[in-house]
């Protein structure tokens, strides 16, 4: 079995040592940056399988290297950390395409559960080679990316491409959120707010260029959950 590696970019010497210490203990390989500037660099080029990420650090913030390592390795699984009451930075963390986040203070059972939760969507697993046709484009998701009539490209994450499948493997049905918790975020019986999924589909909608008062996509099934209709889905 190969062994996980985990980047763990956190400026606090105390905390990022804990999580490293936890992390060795339950058999993953650690990589660690103190600083933005490093984490950044460590992130899009080291050879790893999940990126925890401080979002307050020295030279470079976690949202700034999150933007980065969106555009470049889309489908690498994020968790990010962040202090008790900065919601403000956990909802533009998932904006960005944070896969979860874990809110400080933290224990190791917590952070390890939500690690395994995420890396059962390993990033070298390959994305089911398919395209869904949208009313501006065509989504490939075994690319991860959004390729529109006028020629723009955007890049998805793998948890948005995650998403965007089941619902068109669900094409017709709504969605409940609690299923997608469980099927998406194999969190079986919830632990991530079901808020978490509103968000996503807010940002797959911009993204998608899908009118949130209006959608065409990801449509809104009021008391159930959310549904894409019929949909052109090739192999």
């Amino acid at each position: 079995m190969n062994q996980k590696c985990i980047l763990v970019v956190e400026d606090d010497e105390g905390i990022r040592r804990g999580i490293a210490d936890a992390l060795r203990y339950a058999g993953f390989e650690v990589i660690e940056a103190a600083r933005g500037g490093d984490g950044l660099a460590r992130a899009t080029t080291a050879e790893i399988d999940l990126l925890l990420l401080d979002l307050v650090l020295p030279e470079k913030s976690g949202l700034e290297i999150l933007r980065e390592v969106r555009r470049s390795r889309p489908i690498l699984p994020v968790i990010v950390l962040t202090a008790r009451g900065d919601e403000a930075d956990r909802v533009e963390g998932l904006r960005l395409g944070a896969d979860d986040y874990v809110v400080k203070p933290f224990s190791v059972k917590e952070l390890l559960a939500r690690i395994e939760a995420v890396m059962r969507r390993s990033p070298e697993r390959s994305l089911p080679r398919k395209e869904i046709q949208i009313p501006s484009g065509r989504v490939d998701l075994g690319r991860a990316e959004v390729r529109f009539e006028d020629g723009e490209l955007l890049s998805l994450s793998e948890r948005e491409c995650e998403l965007l499948s089941y619902l068109a493997q669900s094409a017709g049905r709504a969605v409940s959120r609690e299923e997608i918790l469980a099927r998406v975020w194999r969190i079986p019986g919830g632990g991530v707010e079901t808020r978490t999924i509103d968000m996503h589909v807010a940002r797959l909608r911009e993204k998608l260029r899908d009118d949130p008062e209006s959608p065409r996509v990801i449509l809104t099934v009021r008391g159930k959950g959310y549904m894409l209709p019929a949909v052109e889905l090739r192999a």
